[in-house]
């Protein structure tokens, strides 16, 4: 018979919507499940002092819970399992298009895993390695794949000495690309070329006006 700590490993592993994860982590507080639900609502989906604009760090992520489009779960995949974390995220591109949403709110459907067993830095190496090789997978389908940790040196966009990739420990977030994404596609020359496929005309006019209001070197 398999030993508890296993099946809650298997269950904190299935993707389950920001009111099923307060279920779970309400049966069982404390755990890696507990720890990134408590992450996204009071981080992601919150405003912080430093972020340079108003409003929550993921606005989309804020939008995405009220529309129940949101999906968390937890792999115990750790540094040596980079062919178990890496089928993990390609399904969960799979898993984000089944996630029931109406045509015009489906942008705001995400999916986050968290691998609190990849804090370390080779753990961390494996996740961008992951991460690297879905970079052409994730674009050619319009979709963005994010790697945050508690190390994470990425600037802000609004405040270059914020750091808003910081987690508790190593997630990685698939989420859609949307008009908004013009500062990333602006940092990213691989992300330039399928924004502006995607958004010719209204990305274009945010690009430029992201370059206008950015400070000059």
């Amino acid at each position: 018979m398999r030993d508890t700590q296993a099946i809650a490993a298997d269950q904190d592993a299935a993707l389950l919507g920001i009111e099923a994860a307060r279920e779970r982590t309400a049966e069982a507080p404390g755990g890696p499940l507990a720890t990134l639900l408590g992450w996204v609502e009071g981080y992601l989906m919150s405003g912080h002092a430093d972020l340079g604009r108003s409003g929550a760090v993921c606005p989309f992520t804020r939008q995405g819970a009220k529309l129940d489009t949101v999906r968390l779960a937890v792999s115990p995949a750790g540094p040596e399992d980079e062919a178990s974390a890496f089928a993990l995220i390609r399904a969960g591109f799979a898993e984000l298009e089944a996630i029931p949403a109406k045509a015009a709110m489906a942008h705001f459907r995400t999916v986050i895993i968290g691998f609190p067993a990849c804090a370390s830095e080779d753990g961390i190496a494996m996740l961008r390695r992951v991460q690297d090789r879905h970079k052409f997978y994730s674009l050619s389908r319009n979709r963005m794949i994010g790697l945050m940790h508690a190390q994470s040196d990425a600037p802000g966009l609004w405040n270059p000495d914020f750091r808003p990739l910081r987690s508790p420990y190593p997630v990685l977030a698939i989420r859609h690309m949307v008009e908004h994404d013009a500062p990333f596609a602006a940092r990213h020359p691989l992300l330039l070329l399928p924004y502006l496929a995607r958004f010719p005309v209204a990305g274009l006019k945010r690009l430029f006006a992201h370059w206008r209001r950015a400070p000059a070197s």
